[in-house]
Parts: structure tokens; sequence; C-alpha cells
């Protein structure tokens, strides 16, 4: 929630700002200024006095008006609450928005209007009619996109007017909101996964905190642990009773690699290869953290996120919603990389790689095809979605090219589950069709499945 700091909505004490106020008369204030002048211009020259009387009050009126507009130090502030602050690709949010009217004097005829940019609908205006002393006054209005991005709200706006309506001035608050729309997500099927593998488990995996009798690291003795876990040796070096160590849980790992490459799609907009591949990449996130394992996010040229933790990974149940938050929003500002290559994913991989790797490619050419299929290398398991950008510009006729058939080829071979994605795929089925591959095996990659009887999350 933004809030505009209370403050006046006055006009000051100096000349620019008076001259702000005569900018701000109406149409209907400058006509009665000009028909003024103009009859007492026509009083002077033919003599006529009453017509100069009758012109002065033309002239006047506008005047005062804006004088007493200007004079008119009315304290009023404004909030702003979104609901809710990060919404999904085509859903609406609700802005709701407060006036309260902080001085001793009930306010005129104010109207409101909030800048909004375009692609989230028209801009809001509404009319408030006299808000007390000490009154409030809220009202709100929808916003909705279909482009995934970061937007600015704000900042809010009053118009104050004079009873006559020859007059009209604009005061802005200073506080801003930022509304993100984060990509599309869809729901996965879950997946049974039946047997260990390194990095795997139902969500989690336990290892052992010894790796052996003499890299055990004990702890102090507290109240209620079980004698039979005292570890001699080190009661008598330390001189206190110690225990060994419990095996610790540890959360399985994945890694949810985007590709970015603007060489690597064709198109743009809501129902882009790219924009199928980053909605994908955010129900796979989500997915993953829902079946509570550490995952990230990495990008082709080697940005990871969350990367709090000294491997990259979220770290903790606790912070898997926050985890969460970040990626999400990560996504929905991330744009096309200008590089041409996986190098810097396959480095940061191949320094820590272990558990499944989720991957969303575009087109891959040779040299790209052999880079992802030795990342496979040191992943548990590896399932990459493949997007044809030639198919998906000209929106699909099934029949998939030789180069991306033999692409996927080589990734099967490589021991990837490589699904190719046709325009307009769901991914929930690709999903549930990647972990029935994973369960039966798949020619030609022997090992690939080694461990597993079930699907792959």
């Amino acid at each position: 929630m933004a809030a505009g700091a209370p403050g006046p909505v006055d006009n000051g004490d100096d000349k620019g700002g008076l001259r702000a106020a005569l900018s701000g008369l109406t149409t209907r204030g400058r006509s009665f200024l000009a028909a003024g002048v103009a009859a007492a211009v026509c009083a002077y020259a033919l003599g006529q006095g009453d017509l100069l009387r009758v012109g002065l009050l033309l002239a006047v009126l506008p005047l005062v008006c804006v004088t007493v507009l200007y004079r008119t130090r009315y304290r009023v502030a404004g909030s702003r609450r979104l609901s809710p602050s990060r919404v999904p690709a085509g859903s609406e949010a609700r802005v709701h928005l407060r006036m309260d009217n902080v001085s001793r004097l009930p306010t005129g005829l104010l109207m409101l209007q909030d800048r909004v940019p375009y692609v989230l609908g028209p801009r809001p205006r509404f009319v408030l009619d006299r808000v007390e002393a000490g009154g409030r006054r809220e009202v709100s209005y929808r916003v909705r996109s279909d482009l995934r991005g970061r937007y600015p709200l704000g900042p809010l706006q009053l118009r104050l007017s004079d009873p006559f309506g020859m007059c009209e001035l604009t005061r802005s608050f200073s506080a801003y909101d930022t509304l993100v729309v984060i990509p599309r997500t869809e729901t996965l099927p879950t997946l049974r996964l039946a047997g260990e593998a390194s990095g795997y488990g139902d969500g989690r995996q336990r290892s052992l905190a010894l790796a052996g009798e003499d890299d055990i690291i004990p702890r102090g003795y507290r109240h209620g642990d079980d004698l039979r876990r005292v570890h001699w040796r080190s009661t008598a070096r330390h001189g206190e009773l110690m225990v060994r160590r419990e095996e610790q849980p540890q959360r399985a790992r994945c890694t949810v690699l985007l590709d970015t490459r603007r060489v690597a799609y064709q198109g743009a907009g809501p129902d882009s290869a790219f924009e199928w591949a980053v909605s994908g990449a955010a129900s796979a996130l989500v997915h993953m953290l829902e079946r509570g394992f550490a995952v990230r996010l990495l990008t082709d040229d080697g940005g990871s996120v969350p990367g709090e933790s000294a491997d990259g990974f979220a770290g903790s149940t606790q912070e898997s919603a926050e985890a969460a938050g970040l990626m999400m929003d990560t996504l929905a500002v991330v744009d096309h990389s200008d590089g041409g290559g996986l190098s810097r994913a396959y480095e940061v991989l191949r320094g820590n790689s272990e558990g499944l790797l989720v991957a969303f490619f575009g087109d891959l050419d040779e040299e790209q095809t052999a880079v992802a299929a030795r990342m496979r290398q040191r992943s548990g398991a590896a399932v990459a979605f493949v997007l044809d950008g030639a198919d998906w510009a000209r929106g699909g006729d099934g029949v998939s090219p030789a180069p991306a058939a033999d692409r996927l080829r080589l990734l099967r071979e490589a021991g990837w589950t490589a699904m190719a994605v046709p325009p307009g795929a769901a991914l929930s089925q690709l999903w549930q069709q990647a972990g029935q591959e994973r369960s039966v095996g798949q020619p030609g990659t022997a090992g690939a499945t080694t461990g597993f009887s079930g699907g792959w999350s």
C-alpha cells in the first residue's frame, strides 16, 4: 500500500503559482474574460458607462474564481491499495483509492484521476462530492493486462473546480505503486517418483551428516538425547558428553533452465513461442516448489534466481514463498538476451547441477544441441521442452522439420527426456507425457532412467 502524505492542495504564494492558476481557466472562464475585455473596450470607445460596468463584471468574475481557488488551502491525504499486487497475465486486479480530508474546512467538488499505462486500460476518473472536514471517500477501479511486466500506477491527481466552472487546478501526489503482471501458470499433474537417485526423493532426500567414523561432527549432549548416541571419543576429547548427529533432511533440488536467446525464437505477443516458454518455466517453478524441492531459475546467460544461498537454490521451506515471488517477478520482466549460446548456463550447471533439470529451449542448432547434451551429464534427470520457432511462426502444420527431429534425437541419446512443443500445446499434457516416457525409458538411453520405476517429478 502506497500512501500520499497529507499535504495542502494549494498554489503557494509565488508568481509562478499564480500564472499556473491563470492557466487553469476553463473554456467558460476564458470566454467570460474575453467577453468582459471586449465589452470594456467597446464601452470606452463609445462612452457607454453601463456597458463598461457589464464588461468589468464579466472580466472580474473568472479572475475572482481563480483567486479564491488559488488561495483555498485544502489538506487531503490520498492512498492506493492493490488487490492483489501480483497478478497473472489475463487476470484482473482491483485498485482501491482513498481520499481523506484532514483539514478543518470542507472541500468543494473534487475530480480524482489516477495515471495508469495504456496497456492496463483507460485512465480512471472519479467525481467526488463535497468532503466534510475529517471525512473520507473511497473508490476503486479494475486493471487488466495480457502482457506480463511491471507497470507503475500513479501519481494520483486531484482537479479542483470552482462552483461556476470558471477554473480548474490540478494537483498531484508523489506516491507510486507497481503492479506486477506475472506469466500465466498451469497446474501440472503430480507424477509418482518410485526409487531414488541423486538429488531426488518425494520432494525430500536424506543424507548422512556423517561420512564415516573419522568424519563425525558431534554436538553437545542435550536433555532427552538417547545415551546410545554418545560418542565417547569426542566426550573424552572435550571433557563433556558429546552425541552423534542424526541424519539431516536435505531438500531435493531442481533447476529450471529458460532459454531466452533472441535467435532461438520468432514472433512476439502473448501467443508467441517465447511467451509459452516463459509461462512453462513459471509453471514448472511453482509445481516443484509445491512438491518441496529447492528450486532455482537459470537463464542461458548464466543468471540464477534466487541466488541468495551459496549454491543458488532456495534455502528452506520458510523461504519458498519468498523465493517463488522473486522468481515470478524475474519472469515478469525477462526479455530476450543477445547471447547466441548456452555456454554460460552450462558452466553454472557444470559447477553445481545435481538434481532434476527442467529446460525450455527455443531453436537449437548443431552446436547448441551439443552444449545441451553435455548439461545432462551432471543432473540426476533432465527433461527438455523444445520449441521450433519456424513451426510456431507458421502456426504449426503437424510436420516436424528434419533438423528439429534430429536435435530431439541427439538430446534423447544424451539422456534427456526431450519433448517437442507444437504451437498452442498444453504444458500439463506434455508434462504427463514426459513422465510416462521416463517411467518406461527411451530407446538408446541406457542408464538414463537408472533407479526410476515411476515418473520423474
